[in-house]
């Protein structure tokens, strides 16, 4: 697969997750694509009653080359989906992993 491959992907996924994604009415789950930079993202905002929620569920980026998972707040598993798409384990990277604790997931390292 190539980067626009990826691209493709992520974006999917990502757009996948928002659908349906909260049944609170007043939070809004909104996705952000950050193209020049290969950033996506996707977050609650809102209130619960009196409690403000903002938080991020999913952040990868692509980085030289590979996909960086920054955060998965998914059941699924967003290295799971893709896998499951074809995308090589050796280009995902579980960038919320301590690089010492990455060796032992069996993707990629993001090391040198």
């Amino acid at each position: 697969m190539d980067i626009e491959e990826y691209r493709k992907l992520i974006k999917s996924i990502v757009e996948k997750h928002s659908e349906g994604d909260n049944d609170n009415e007043e939070i809004e789950t909104q996705i952000a694509f950050d193209l020049e930079r290969d950033r996506y993202l996707m977050f609650h905002v809102g209130w619960c009653g009196e409690r403000r929620v903002f938080g991020c569920v999913i952040h990868v980026e692509i980085r030289s080359g590979k996909i960086w998972i920054q955060r998965d707040g998914t059941e699924a598993g967003i290295a799971n989906e893709l896998i499951a798409a074809g995308v090589p384990k050796s280009d995902i990277v579980l960038g919320y992993r301590s690089p010492y604790m990455r060796k032992f997931t069996g993707l990629a390292t993001g090391l040198i």
